[in-house]
């Protein structure tokens, strides 16, 4: 019988790098942490005067409802777009080819300037008959606003990319389903809603997730129309006291604190839509951490050696 010296000796395979870099990050790291201590330029007291000031604070709620509204345009025309596209209509599927080049193949800055200077030419908006009497008429000043020119901007933009992402999770769902579904006398529109999105929200939520925090970030584009979310309330009073880097951290603060919620929610949606598939769940934060402290059950039994 072998004996306990005969067995070989695990010797861990050692990486010099991996300490080599990081010591490398730590040092960089100190340097960091010690420039924005010293630096008195940066005036933290200033930075932690702003942070709750009241200004501050609705330009925080009005970026907050404008990804809130402008997401909800966004997700519920890509899916009418998706739809749209994988039509056999070619019509119909031309239109969306057509919307989505269009609005994807334009800088999003450019589209928020046009919607805010369309009323210059743009002299009456109403609703009829084409070509024939007209039931409702406006002028188009009193809609499409600093708020509603941001809106459309940025909501019939995103439309453009959540077609695509639509459109991908759609494809994702096995064709078999949807045969099955129509053998058993299932339209196209509840197959779609019943059977095809619920699978194929496995595919859209991680994309969607990026794309709402893209959202929240770019609508510090509407400050090119004057609209006083968060960068442009930041703009405002920099322009008051000069003290652009404090009230620039300020402002940058805030844009880190709600992509992180989002971050942190997206992660959640995704594991509920991700249950019943295939692959066991990832642990949460919390999961991670306490089996970090938590030694692992002893094993029973074991192999005896003579």
């Amino acid at each position: 019988m072998a004996s306990v010296s005969d067995e070989p000796v695990v010797v861990p395979v050692r990486h010099p790098g991996r300490w080599i870099a990081s010591a490398v990050v730590l040092v960089l790291l100190a340097m960091l942490a010690h420039w924005l201590v010293a630096t008195p330029e940066l005036h933290w007291h200033v930075i932690g005067s702003y942070l709750f000031n009241r200004s501050i604070l609705l330009g925080v709620r009005r970026t907050l409802m404008l990804t809130v509204i402008a997401m909800a345009i966004g997700i519920a025309l890509g899916i009418v777009l998706a739809v749209m596209r994988l039509s056999a209509n070619p019509i119909v599927s031309g239109a969306s080819w057509l919307y989505i080049w269009f609005f994807r193949g334009t800088p999003l800055l450019v589209q928020i300037v046009f919607w805010f200077f369309l009323p210059d030419v743009l002299h009456s908006l109403s609703v009829g008959i084409p070509f024939g009497p007209s039931w409702f008429h406006t002028n188009p000043k009193t809609l499409i606003t600093q708020l509603g020119a941001a809106i459309l901007g940025l909501g019939l933009n995103e439309g453009a990319y959540m077609a695509e992402i639509a459109r991908a999770g759609i494809l994702s769902v096995d064709e078999g389903q949807t045969e099955a579904a129509q053998a058993l006398g299932m339209t196209r529109l509840l197959i779609m809603r019943r059977i095809v999105l619920p699978q194929a929200m496995r595919v859209i939520i991680p994309p969607t997730g990026n794309e709402t925090i893209s959202m929240l970030k770019n609508t510090s584009l509407v400050s090119f129309i004057g609209y006083t979310e968060l960068f442009y309330t930041g703009q405002i009073i920099y322009a008051r006291n000069y003290l652009t880097i404090p009230v620039l951290i300020t402002v940058s603060l805030w844009y880190l604190f709600m992509t992180s919620v989002l971050t942190v929610g997206q992660y959640y949606v995704e594991r509920y839509f991700a249950r019943g598939s295939s692959r066991a769940l990832p642990p949460t934060p919390g999961q991670r951490l306490r089996g970090r402290f938590t030694r692992p059950a002893p094993m029973l039994g074991g192999r005896d050696h003579a």
